[in-house]
């Protein structure tokens, strides 16, 4: 498995290589550090005694021994300059068809450990073939990932990352956590339909969740309420390593991501990482995370 990591010389870059150290871990992921330039800069690429010529040589000289210097012992990594239009289009070209997950870092003028998606993380939330992971703003927790929350919606549509949750969960032997979001800025007889609602969808998936997890293996139900989705992400409670997974609108294209306006309101509360899953996503062995 191989997870490509978007990185800049920045806190952005740290964070990144941060979660994708997190998420390797147990998986026997290795991570292709990407370092996207400008493909109109002179740039001869790495020489066998590592000594610059130019300015753009030296910044990506700098880039490598500074990424991989983040990476933990026990996962392995390699870094590799890419020219590419723009960092998005790069990680989307590195990341290929084999790829299981792009990783990037919040935009850097969030709250700590917020987000605020920046122009690269949201080109790649609307047009990544692939699953994307985002760091919060200073992120910085490289040890394995404790729990995995999945955000079930209401919606039917949710396969793609239904599967990616369970199999995350199951290979890492960690519990999952799913999740219903109810706001209830309606009357109090919608608002009590919908938490009705958002039960019965969170017990339907829980019951495909137990059917395909190993017997005994720890998934929960919870149904948050808020007066909006960021009140009811808040009235949640977060573990130190906990990752959440939630699907791509379903107003993207097949097999590629479109974050909707309710993956946007989570992303702006959410004080952990967040993986997004195009629709109707699949892998041939399966493993995206």
């Amino acid at each position: 498995m191989r997870y490509v990591v978007g990185y800049s010389s920045n806190e952005r870059g740290a964070d990144a290589v941060a979660l994708a150290s997190s998420l390797a871990r147990a998986q026997d992921a290795s991570l292709d550090i990407v370092h996207v330039v400008d493909p109109h800069v002179p740039y001869a690429g790495p020489r066998p005694d590592e000594t610059p010529a130019t300015e753009a040589e030296k910044l990506v000289l700098a880039a490598a021994r500074e990424s991989l210097a983040l990476v933990p012992d026990g996962v392995e990594a390699a870094f590799r300059a890419l020219p590419a239009e723009s960092f998005a289009a790069g990680l989307i070209e590195a990341a290929g068809d084999d790829a299981g997950l792009i990783v990037v870092g919040a935009a850097s003028n969030g709250l700590f450990k917020r987000f605020t998606v920046g122009s690269v993380a949201n080109a790649l939330l609307h047009a990544s073939p692939v699953p994307v992971a985002l760091a919060p703003r200073g992120f910085n927790r490289i040890e394995p990932v404790t729990r995995f929350t999945l955000a079930t919606g209401q919606r039917a549509g949710a396969d793609a990352a239904i599967g990616t949750a369970i199999g995350a969960a199951n290979r890492r032997g960690v519990p999952l956590r799913l999740v219903s979001l109810v706001t209830l800025d309606a009357g109090p007889d919608e608002g009590g339909e919908a938490t009705n609602a958002a039960h019965r969808h969170a017990n339907t998936v829980l019951s495909d969740a137990a059917a395909r997890l190993p017997h005994g293996h720890d998934v929960s139900v919870a149904v948050a309420h808020g007066r909006t989705i960021e009140e009811a992400i808040d009235s949640l409670e977060w573990q130190e390593g906990e990752v959440l997974i939630i699907g791509s609108s379903r107003l993207g294209e097949r097999n590629k991501l479109f974050i909707g306006s309710t993956a946007n309101k989570i992303l702006r509360a959410l004080p952990v990482p967040m993986v997004v899953v195009p629709r109707d996503y699949e892998r041939v062995d399966s493993m995206p995370i």
